[in-house]
C-alpha cells in the first residue's frame, strides 16, 4: 500500500473509532468530569449503580481480580441499557477470608463492608443522585446476614422522606446464578461453582488482550464436583480452588452468562424504580 493511502486508512480508522466512542453515552462516573456528571444528572441520569466485585483466588487458570474486571464491564452495560443510570466506581473488596494454601484472596468483614457501603451511598446522594442501587457480584455479604439489604433498608428509611431512595438488587446475584445454572443443565454442560466453567467462560468472553485466563492451565482446570448445587469433594479431589469443571470453558458460554446477568439486573432495577 502506498504511504499516503496507508496514512489515509489509519486516519479513517481513528476517526471511525472516535465516532463510535462519541456515540456511546458516558455512564462511568470515574471516567467523567464533574461538569459531565452534573449534565448527566440534569438530563435525568439520577440513578446510581454501586456494584461490588472482590479479590479472591480463581483456581490456577484465572486471575484473582476477575470479579472486579468483569463487574466494571457488566455495570457499564447495565447502565447503558437502563438509559437513566450512572455506573459508580466498582468497590473492589467484599467479605471473604484469605487462605495461605491458596494465596489470592483479600476480604473484608461484613461490618467493614456495611460501613463502606453506607459512606459511599451517602456520598453518592450528596452528589445529586435520587436513586441508589446496591448490588454485588460476589456472594460474601449477601447470605443470611445480608449487608446490602440492611444498608439499603437503613438509608432508604433515612432519605425516603426527601424523595431519595436506596435499593438492593438481590436478583443481580442469586437469580442470575440460578438462571445460569439452568442454562448449563439445558445445554448439557457441567454444573459450575467457584472458578468453574461459568466463571472461566465469563473471563474468556470479557478478557482484555488474553490477560485474565491462563490458557495453558485449562486442560487440567477441574476440581471438586458440584452436585445439586453443592460442592462434593472426595478423597482424590485436587485442592486447586476450583469447584466444578472449567476445562470446556468457551467465550460463548461467557456471553450467555453476561446476557442473563444484564437482562435480570435491568428488569429488577426497572421494577424497583418505577418510571416517573
Amino acid at each position: 500500500m502506498h504511504k499516503s493511502s496507508m496514512a489515509a486508512a489509519i486516519a479513517l480508522s481513528i476517526a471511525l473509532t472516535r465516532a463510535a466512542f462519541a456515540a456511546e453515552p458516558l455512564v462511568e462516573f470515574d471516567l467523567m468530569t464533574w461538569p459531565e456528571v452534573k449534565q448527566a444528572l440534569a438530563e435525568g441520569k439520577t440513578t446510581a449503580l454501586i456494584y461490588t466485585g472482590g479479590v479472591e483466588q480463581r483456581g490456577p487458570q484465572a486471575v484473582n481480580g476477575l470479579h472486579n474486571f468483569i463487574v466494571r464491564k457488566l455495570v457499564k452495560e447495565i447502565a447503558l441499557r437502563l438509559g437513566n443510570a450512572i455506573a459508580m466506581p466498582v468497590l473492589p473488596f467484599t467479605p471473604n477470608n484469605a487462605d495461605p494454601d491458596l494465596p489470592g484472596t483479600i476480604g473484608l468483614t461484613n461490618d467493614i463492608l456495611a460501613a463502606v457501603l453506607e459512606r459511599i451511598t451517602e456520598q453518592t446522594i450528596t452528589n445529586g443522585f435520587k436513586n441508589v442501587v446496591l448490588a454485588g457480584d460476589h456472594g460474601g455479604g449477601q447470605g443470611t446476614d445480608n449487608v446490602y439489604a440492611a444498608v439499603a433498608k437503613k438509608l432508604d428509611a433515612k432519605y425516603g422522606p426527601q424523595g431519595i431512595h436506596v435499593y438492593y438488587c438481590e436478583a443481580c446475584y442469586k437469580a442470575a446464578h440460578d438462571a445460569y445454572d439452568k442454562y448449563l443443565a439445558e445445554h448439557g454442560l457441567p454444573a459450575s461453582s467457584h472458578a468453574g466453567l461459568a466463571d472461566t467462560s465469563e473471563a474468556l468472553y470479557w478478557e482484555d488482550n488474553g490477560a485474565w485466563v491462563r490458557k495453558d492451565k485449562l486442560a487440567t482446570a477441574v476440581g471438586a464436583p458440584v452436585v445439586n448445587g453443592k460442592v462434593v469433594p472426595g478423597p482424590d479431589t485436587p485442592k486447586n480452588g476450583i469447584a466444578g469443571d472449567a476445562r470446556g470453558s468457551k467465550p460463548e458460554y461467557g456471553k450467555a452468562r453476561e446476557d442473563i446477568k444484564i437482562d435480570i439486573a435491568v428488569k429488577q432495577i426497572q421494577t424497583l424504580i418505577p418510571a416517573r
